[in-house]
């Protein structure tokens, strides 16, 4: 039994390492763990999202169905995925989801090749990763790993924060600060930021949609409304994202 909790751990390790980054519920040992070789395809018939990841009911070309967990990505019901390949576990439970799988596999996210496409079919065939038709403001001075202090008020949260309770401060006016590391402008007569505050090793980043005009390295506290998962259409879609946000000074 020792053997196979800790041959567990070691696989468990090695699957994180797909991942920008881990999943905090990995790392508890499971029954049974197998490695998937070949990417995962199929449809998604069923999507949730919750703790910063999405829960994927793949049905394959046979009809059968089993679940996948990604980071974050937006991902509609009925739409045809392909997943790298990853790690699969029996009777895993989720603390999140206080919800225990049968069967789980864990996968990096989209391939290369199915982020390529869904860029193509959103896009006309142009790479809008980012807001790509406004203008890229100049490079300001970015300090890369910069911790910034959190913002000031009984609404305020620095990034991990935000992230973690962002069911809960859905449609709420909140406050966060950040270093500003890119602007597009005048993208659907916006101005979408892109902050981060140096929680989670850096990785945390905001998307904030507003009529300022920051620099790149700026020092910005911001005020508006927090939204989960938005499509705005043309493939401008956020899990979690800042709207009609104001420079509180």
């Amino acid at each position: 039994m020792n053997t196979r909790i800790a041959l567990a751990t070691i696989i468990l390790s090695l699957a994180t390492a797909t991942f920008s980054y881990a999943m905090p519920d990995m790392k508890q040992p499971a029954d049974t763990v197998s490695v998937k070789a070949e990417p995962i395809t199929g449809k998604a018939v069923e999507v949730i999202n919750s703790g910063g990841y999405t829960y994927l009911l793949i049905e394959n070309s046979d009809g059968f169905k089993d679940w996948v967990a990604i980071p974050e990505t937006i991902i509609s019901v009925g739409e045809e995925v392909e997943l790298a390949a990853g790690y699969s576990m029996g009777d895993w439970k989720s603390k999140t989801l206080d919800r225990t799988f049968k069967n789980i596999t864990f996968s990096g996210g989209p391939t290369d090749k199915y982020t390529e496409r869904r860029k193509t079919n959103a896009h006309k065939g142009v790479n809008m990763s980012e807001p790509a038709p406004g203008n890229k403001k100049s490079e300001g001075k970015i300090i890369e790993g910069l911790k910034v202090e959190k913002a000031i008020g009984i609404n305020a949260y620095d990034l991990t924060e935000l992230f973690a309770k962002r069911e809960e401060l859905q449609n709420k006016v909140i406050l966060v600060r950040g270093q500003v590391v890119k602007i597009t402008t005048g993208v659907m007569n916006k101005n979408w930021v892109h902050i981060k505050d140096g929680t989670n090793n850096d990785i945390n980043k905001l998307v904030i949609t507003t009529q300022e005009s920051p620099n790149n390295g700026d020092i910005v506290t911001f005020s508006g409304v927090l939204h989960n998962n938005v499509d705005f259409g043309g493939g401008y879609q956020y899990g979690v994202i800042m709207e009609d946000a104001v420079v509180k000074k």
